[in-house]
């Protein structure tokens, strides 16, 4: 019988101490021994009981505006069983087969070099992932959240699937419980800091059994993403970045105190858009009007991530009354689209997460290119032409 066919029997690891423990205070009380406190992250961390070989990731935010109430993630190991009243989710021993709801999930894998653990991903044609893209007929296609197979989900016989929610739960959640199928919430991407973003790699290697791995990939990461944050320091000038393009007739704004923010700032350079303030949330966009977004833009010496344009042509064919901002006068005009493979998926929105020390490179090339003369863009890409009639 599976661990999560136990969960009302007791965690028995330090004699009748647990049995005593649990009854009086409760499952999260009982794990009282943090055995990894993130350095930059702050959504997530690993606890367990003193001397016990089993380990608990409790996830602090499930999803935008869920701050209040944390959820624990219950990895057995050597024969051990949650305490009686445990309710969460538990994983019987290091998941080796995993289903990966989001492509920035598969890059962490890449990193730790365990994507041979993956059994399923949401999108196929999408991942940019080298493991994925050589063994694509031997990893599942699960369709996305809203539509998921799950009598595809059940054939790939996952120890856990690795999923998000947005603005609430996962509506993957109910059914995976029904069918006995464990799943831990990924925060990742309400993280603030790009490295606390990049951190959830040690909570992705705890669950695989790894987290030594996952520490000294993050550690690296880290240390990359630190030192290009210190050449910035002393680059004198620091100029202005708009970001995005409208969707619909409606900007959507990255927020100042997200990660996308954060690495401008550790780039040497301003984010325009300034609505929001300290301690917002980190993904929650504003949204704004063309006219707004016209004065925001006449402010730019930089505009970034410019959707599916290819060309600033397109650009100002499409927006004609930006024609004359300055960076598009300028040909200061750059998008992260140097990396989109044959299905349509984009590599930035799925390595580029995990490696945020890669787009910090190129963010200083694009700012400050006498920082780093030497070398190539990873991500971005300039838009060539500085006009609809080029």
């Amino acid at each position: 019988m599976t661990i999560f066919g136990k969960i009302t029997a007791v965690f028995m690891i330090v004699a009748g101490t647990a049995v005593s423990c649990s009854e009086d205070r409760g499952a999260k009380e009982l794990f009282d021994t943090v055995y990894y406190a993130p350095e930059y992250a702050g959504l997530f961390e690993i606890r367990g009981m003193k001397d016990a070989q089993s380990r608990v990731l409790r996830v602090k935010a499930l999803w935008q505006g869920e701050e209040a109430v944390s959820r624990d993630f219950f990895i057995a190991r050597g024969g051990e069983l949650p305490p009686d009243d445990f309710s969460g989710q538990v994983l019987d021993g290091n998941a080796e087969r995993v289903v990966a709801m989001s492509s920035s999930y598969v890059a962490m894998l890449e990193l730790l070099k365990e994507a041979d653990r993956i059994k399923a991903v949401s999108g196929l044609d999408f991942i940019s992932g080298t493991y994925i893209r050589d063994h694509r007929d031997s990893v599942a296609d699960v369709g996305s959240e809203a539509d998921a197979d799950y009598e595809e989900i059940v054939s790939v016989r996952p120890d856990v699937v690795m999923l998000y929610g947005i603005n609430s739960a996962s509506v993957m959640e109910a059914r995976l419980s029904e069918l006995g199928i464990p799943f831990v919430y990924m925060s990742e991407y309400l993280e603030k800091s790009p490295l606390g973003r990049a951190e959830w790699i040690v909570a992705v290697a705890e669950i695989l059994g790894c987290r030594g791995n996952g520490e000294a990939v993050f550690h690296e990461i880290r240390d990359r993403y630190n030192v290009l944050k210190a050449l910035t320091r002393d680059a004198g000038e620091r100029p202005s970045v708009m970001l995005n393009v409208p969707y619909g007739d409606l900007w959507y704004m990255t927020p100042p105190q997200s990660a996308m923010a954060a690495m401008i700032e550790d780039a040497g350079a301003e984010y325009v858009y300034k609505k929001g303030g300290d301690g917002g949330d980190a993904v929650k966009t504003g949204i704004i009007d063309d006219e707004e977004a016209f004065l925001l833009a006449s402010e730019a010496d930089f505009w970034l991530n410019t959707g599916t344009f290819r060309t600033i042509g397109e650009l100002v064919s499409a927006y004609p009354e930006f024609a004359g901002v300055k960076s598009v006068e300028q040909g200061n005009v750059f998008n992260c689209d140097r990396r989109v493979n044959a299905g349509g998926g984009n590599d930035f929105w799925e390595s580029g997460m995990a490696r945020p020390d890669l787009v910090l490179s190129d963010l200083v090339r694009i700012f400050h290119p006498e920082l780093l003369p030497d070398g190539t863009l990873t991500y971005y890409r300039k838009l060539p032409g500085h006009s609809a009639h080029e």
